[in-house]
């Protein structure tokens, strides 16, 4: 086997092939969060100055019709910012059932092979309990992570809706005076 693979052959040695999944599911949620850190601070900025600009550029503010465009570029501005919430909360939400399915598994594999020795060694219980229980702690420390990420996008997502409108407003009053 590669140099490279011995990390994996440990991992699935230590809490099973579903621990490798658990893995993968975290990579995928982390590459999300990095990139909604990455589009937040690039991407999104700049098109918030663009929005800016086509606001103040604009001839109208007052009637209806404006304020009810200016409400639908905020609206399609603030949903790109909200576009992958609904998949990190997936992967959120996905990580402790699959550690729960790993411990699941780990215990009948367990309860397996102490059925098939005849004698009742405690180590060995002890040993393939901690085995079990891996996943469900693997599962539980991504999903924790994650959610605190989530939460804190949801955070930065509503206090970017209202600082957008409120620089909105103050753009126009400032090119008004």
């Amino acid at each position: 086997m590669p140099l490279w693979l011995d990390p994996l052959q440990r991992l699935v040695e230590a809490g099973g092939s579903v621990l490798v999944v658990i893995a993968l599911v975290a990579m995928v949620l982390f590459s999300l969060a990095l990139e909604r850190i990455w589009y937040f601070r690039i991407t999104y900025r700049r098109a918030r100055r663009a929005l800016i600009r086509r606001w103040v550029s604009r001839d109208d503010h007052l009637t209806w019709s404006a304020r009810t465009l200016r409400e639908v570029w905020t609206r399609e501005l603030i949903a790109r910012l909200r576009r992958p919430l609904p998949w990190l909360k997936l992967l959120v939400a996905l990580c402790p059932l699959l550690g729960l399915l790993g411990t699941v598994t780990g215990m009948i594999a367990v309860f397996d092979g102490l059925a098939m020795s005849e004698t009742s060694q405690a180590r060995a219980m002890a040993d393939g309990v901690a085995r079990a229980t891996l996943p469900t702690l693997t599962g539980m420390a991504v999903a924790v992570v994650g959610l605190l990420f989530t939460s804190r996008l949801e955070y930065i997502i509503r206090r970017e809706d209202q600082r957008l409108h409120d620089r909105l407003a103050r753009a126009v009053e400032e090119t008004d005076a």
